[in-house]
């Protein structure tokens, strides 16, 4: 966190895709802070670069131009091999689309970020029997992805975004491919991570109910803050 209470910093950031011989400008010169231990909601129609920005924080794409600062590092000037060290230690993702590996159990998908580490089986365990029990799914660990319901997949999704100790959590339509149901129990799942954790959550919704869920909105039209 710098000095100004603030996680994330982005300044006069852009992002522009080539399509052949035309330019597509997906963000235009976007400044925003995000404070440490905000759920924030970036809300905005299709193609309006809520995604492409969520991205640019997460260190899974690049900008074209401009800054971004997470805990005082910019990520922009960092090369491949540095950038996915910083995303492996500091960002915890949560997609539309679980990700899950059919043929590991919910335990087995969970663990699987910190098989990249060099922590015990024991210390492996405790974290992720942990993160596990925070979602509500520690009887379910040995269930594979098939055996469990869509919300109780999404909810091991979240266990392995979590299972690293993030700085960010970051969720691009986590409720998308929910029933109405499990989108609350996940949502009120991000929404206690940063009110009872403190942990800085980013989500991407077009849904005015899902955004509710968080503590300050933000609005982007045609790749600009509106």
């Amino acid at each position: 966190m710098s000095a100004n209470g603030n996680i994330v910093t982005i300044r006069d950031l852009s992002k522009i895709y080539q399509q052949g011989e035309i330019d597509v400008t997906a963000l235009n010169r976007v400044s925003l802070d995000i404070r440490t231990g905000e759920f924030l909601v970036l809300m905005g129609p299709s193609g309006s670069g809520k995604s492409t920005l969520l991205h640019i924080i997460a260190g899974i794409d690049r900008p074209t131009r401009g800054e971004v600062r997470v805990q005082d590092i910019d990520i922009t000037h960092l090369n491949e091999s540095a950038l996915a060290d910083w995303r492996n230690h500091n960002v915890g993702f949560v997609f539309q689309t679980f990700n899950l590996i059919p043929v590991l159990t919910a335990y087995e998908n969970v663990e699987l970020p910190l098989l990249l580490t060099r922590l015990s089986s024991k210390e492996r365990r405790r974290l992720v029997t942990t993160a596990l029990d925070l979602v509500g799914l520690g009887d379910r660990m040995k269930h594979l992805p098939k055996q469990l319901s869509g919300g109780q997949e999404q909810r091991a999704a979240i266990a392995r975004a979590l299972v690293t100790d993030p700085s960010l959590v970051v969720a691009d339509e986590p409720t998308g491919n929910l029933d109405s149901h499990s989108a609350q129990e996940v949502l009120g799942i991000l929404q206690s991570l940063s009110k009872d954790m403190g942990k800085t959550v980013i989500m991407v919704t077009h849904d005015p109910k899902a955004a509710a869920f968080g503590s300050r909105q933000v609005h982007l039209e045609k790749g600009e803050l509106s």
